[in-house]
């Protein structure tokens, strides 16, 4: 579970579980992409959570 840390700049902590749920998001997302371009496009389209604590 994601913890967000307050300060002068709000911190997310993720667990390892976090972090590896978006990366197979990301890959979900990207794998037909053909190009950095579309990537970047795909990505900015997509919404990416996480839960918090």
């Amino acid at each position: 579970m994601a913890r967000i840390i307050e300060g002068q700049r709000r911190i997310i902590k993720m667990s390892v579980d976090d972090v590896l749920s978006i990366v197979r998001n990301y890959q979900q997302v990207t794998k037909k992409a053909c190009c950095y371009e579309h990537i970047r496009e795909l990505v900015e389209k997509a919404n990416f959570y996480i839960p918090e604590d």
